[in-house]
């Protein structure tokens, strides 16, 4: 698609999305934690990493991709109890590509409810827009607007974070937000952006069924920036502590389908289908989205593979 029409095309896009792509969505967000919470950082008392890739709107030229590389660890750090983690994000929206890269610190306290995480997030985000135009032959156009990069423009600002997370073995709940300090980046006089505050609160109780083979974990996102909101409602089953099947919905958007299994003791991976139900689906095919984590526990039980999602 040529991008004069893209441009015009994404901005009605992005209108019918529940809330601004400037945080990119994910179906696992139960496994995306540490990407809007620090505080989440250490809590799972094991080292963690994961890889995923989100694909949405399938088949709707310019819509968004996002990879992300996530790694977190509790460990001690001139003697107090403390959580370590690391996100590398990209996330492409039509002309647009935002890179954004932080590390995560987190304060673990035990309380009588759970292990507390009170954690910050300090990096650096890089945004780049392709500014050069193509432009159908034949046609008088105008592209003279000084609201629109004229070339390609890449800018970096620096991103802070802050978030409280508290697990316990049946329940986990968050509090956070992201952008703490609203960073502009300019790309011409009068071209300008910025990131907005986003606030996250989420949580989740796992219930043991009467079949100890299985167990119920419902669970709830919701985030804001106070301009748009978005909801995310998911159960999931998990059977003998390695196979996981769940449904959501995210409110005025869709439902979400997934599933995923320990390859072995301590790989998971998995799959996410979201079915669009907003305007969006006339145009998509949907949205897919896989993961693959690596997850051991550290400390006496160093050897100690993880085998259950309920850590999570």
């Amino acid at each position: 698609m040529k991008k004069l029409f893209c441009f015009s095309f994404l901005l009605i896009i992005f209108n019918l999305a529940a809330i601004a792509q400037q945080d990119p969505q994910f179906s696992f967000y139960k496994l995306t934690q540490l990407t809007n919470n620090p505080g989440y950082a250490g809590t799972s008392r094991a080292i963690s990493g994961l890889i995923l890739n989100r694909t949405q709107w399938s088949g709707l030229d310019g819509a968004p991709t996002t990879k992300v590389l996530s790694a977190e660890s509790s460990t001690e750090l001139w003697g107090v109890k403390s959580g370590i983690g690391l996100n590398v994000i990209r996330d492409e929206l039509g002309f647009q590509k935002t890179t954004l890269v932080n590390f995560n610190y987190a304060y673990l306290v035990q309380t009588d409810w759970g292990d507390l995480g009170i954690g910050t997030a300090l990096g650096f985000f890089n945004k780049a827009i392709d500014g050069v135009w193509d432009v159908p032959s034949g046609g008088n156009y105008n592209l003279s607007d000084d609201y629109l990069p004229s070339d390609n423009v890449s800018q970096v600002a620096i991103d802070i974070g802050f978030g409280l997370y508290l697990k316990a073995p049946n329940y986990f709940a968050g509090i956070s937000v992201t952008h703490l300090n609203q960073a502009e980046i300019s790309f011409a006089d009068d071209a300008y952006d910025f990131y907005v505050r986003h606030f996250y609160f989420t949580g989740g109780y796992t219930i043991q069924t009467t079949n100890p083979l299985f167990t119920l974990q419902p669970s709830i996102l919701y985030r804001t920036d106070l301009a748009g909101s978005q909801t995310d409602l998911n159960v999931d089953v998990t059977y003998n502590e390695r196979f996981t099947g769940g449904i959501g919905y995210r409110i005025n958007e869709g439902l979400i389908i997934q599933l995923s299994v320990e390859l072995q003791s301590g790989i998971k991976g998995g799959y996410a289908y979201d079915l669009t139900t907003s305007a969006l689906g006339s145009y998509s095919s949907g949205t897919h989205e896989l993961f693959l984590s690596y997850s051991f526990a550290i400390g006496k039980g160093r050897n100690k593979k993880y085998k259950s999602v309920r850590y999570l």
